[in-house]
């Protein structure tokens, strides 16, 4: 699949992106090799391959969530441009 330059074009103007004419013949052919990668894998029989987050084996190392007192909290709420009490206090954004 070949991604023109007028869809390189619009595509960054939907990122607000301002390019180039040689970034925009470089992106149209990045994501040209992109699409084709993706077609290709669209190819493949994974019926049988188990779904997976990580190729490595590896686990999940993080801590169990434990709630537990924060000792800082006056000296952030100090940097505070306003506050109510134990509360950081903002600018109403609903009308």
């Amino acid at each position: 699949m070949s991604v023109s330059e007028d869809e390189v074009r619009r595509i960054a103007k939907l990122a607000r992106l301002r390019l180039t004419d040689g970034e925009i013949r470089l992106y149209g052919g990045q994501l040209t090799k992109i699409l084709d990668a993706m077609a290709e894998l669209g190819t493949l029989d994974t019926a049988k391959t188990p779904p997976t987050a990580s190729v490595l084996g590896a686990v999940d190392v993080l801590r169990e969530d434990e709630p537990r007192l924060f000792a800082g909290r006056e000296r952030i709420l100090d940097n505070a441009p306003d506050r109510d009490g134990p509360y950081f206090k903002v600018r109403k954004v609903i009308e």
